[in-house]
């Protein structure tokens, strides 16, 4: 995916194409899948084994395994989230805000050729001019006043809004130190208080709207561990993970109808995040935005509540606060997670390397 924003050359390992996330995801839809592990003892039986071979009652006490793990993640997944609500997708009204480019963008563009009405909220003009489908709003989130105005237009122009999608954001990139009180203010009033605006101005019609609603919510595993130069990022996405868990449960009990998507994320390939490198390429690897927007996407079509998390480790980053503090720390040094931005310089950053006519690959 191709981007005006430049990036430092990087110089790829032999290994670069792969990762563990690849590695599961081949052997989830292989030796884990259900439907794979019973074709093996099929294959035994078609050699005329016998069913008390020793090659066969592995195959099949593998395969039962594995069938019976499935149903328990189904089963977990209904206990947890509950039953998913009709999506009909020309029904369906989706404001996106940050959507202007990036993610958000990604997602606002693919709704809007499959046929849903979008509305993207952001402060600067969208990336692709137009899209189809989708209706763009100047609006800063961070001004509760300009969201009421906007969410009235909306409504008006392209009926109630069904889905919410909180994905607008902004990193400073400095210690708390070089950071000014205005620096401050403006990092949480976008990353967590503007959260807070959107619910309270778009939540109301989603709980009127006739086919139910969902509210997707992007945080990012920082909010789990913190890092060094991210000292008020860390702060608002550690604040928006626990308002979502809170939402969810207060809407569980009121409006059972309106369904929660939780994204927790590695380090995206967008300019936000311009200039970072990750440590580990292959256990931390870079997440493409068109990966994260596919499994958005899939939630919210099915219907689903859902806790995303990619790559792999973020679907495991809760554990990292159970570790004793002297492994947590060997765990930091490891992982790098407090110098990686280092080297940070921002969209800004990207955007004057690109009037200097660097252009490369999208980060």
């Amino acid at each position: 995916m191709s981007s005006p924003y430049a990036m430092p050359p990087q110089g790829d390992s032999w290994f670069a194409p792969l990762s563990i996330d690849m590695i599961v995801k081949v052997f989830k839809r292989t030796f884990f899948h259900p439907f794979i592990a019973w074709i093996v003892p099929l294959c035994f039986r078609a050699q005329n084994m016998f069913w008390d071979a020793p090659p066969m009652l592995v195959s099949i006490a593998w395969a039962s395994f594995i069938t019976l793990s499935w149903m328990f993640g189904v089963i977990n997944n209904r206990m947890a989230f509950g039953l998913p609500r009709e999506v009909d997708l020309s029904e369906e009204v989706i404001v996106i805000t940050g959507g202007a480019s990036g993610l958000g963008l990604l997602i606002a563009e693919v709704y809007g050729m499959r046929g849903a009405t979008v509305a993207v909220l952001d402060v600067k003009e969208m990336e692709n001019g137009e899209a189809r489908g989708v209706t763009y709003y100047k609006c800063d989130v961070t001004d509760k006043a300009q969201i009421a105005r906007v969410a009235t237009e909306i409504e008006r122009d392209l009926g109630t809004p069904t889905v919410l999608i909180n994905n607008a954001a902004i990193v400073n990139g400095k210690r708390l130190l070089d950071m000014d009180i205005a620096d401050i203010e403006k990092s949480i009033a976008t990353n967590l208080t503007s959260h807070f605006y959107t619910l309270k101005t778009f939540l109301p019609a989603l709980a009127r709207s006739e086919v139910g609603g969902t509210v997707v919510t992007i945080s990012s595993v920082i909010g789990h561990v913190g890092a060094a130069q991210l000292t008020d990022y860390a702060a608002a996405k550690a604040g928006i993970t626990a308002m979502h868990k809170s939402l969810t449960a207060e809407l569980r009990e009121t409006h059972p109808e309106i369904r929660t998507v939780l994204v927790t994320a590695g380090q995206l390939s967008t300019p936000l995040f311009y200039g970072v490198q990750t440590p580990n390429a292959f256990l931390a690897p870079v997440v493409e935005p068109v990966d994260v927007a596919k499994e958005i996407i899939a939630a919210i079509d099915n219907g689903h509540n859902a806790s995303i998390g990619m790559p792999l480790y973020a679907r495991w980053i809760d554990w990292y606060n159970v570790l004793p503090v002297g492994l947590q720390a060997v765990a930091r040094r490891i992982a790098s997670v407090d110098t990686s931005m280092r080297t940070f310089v921002g969209r800004n950053g990207a955007k004057r390397s690109e009037k200097n006519g660097v252009v490369i690959q999208a980060f």
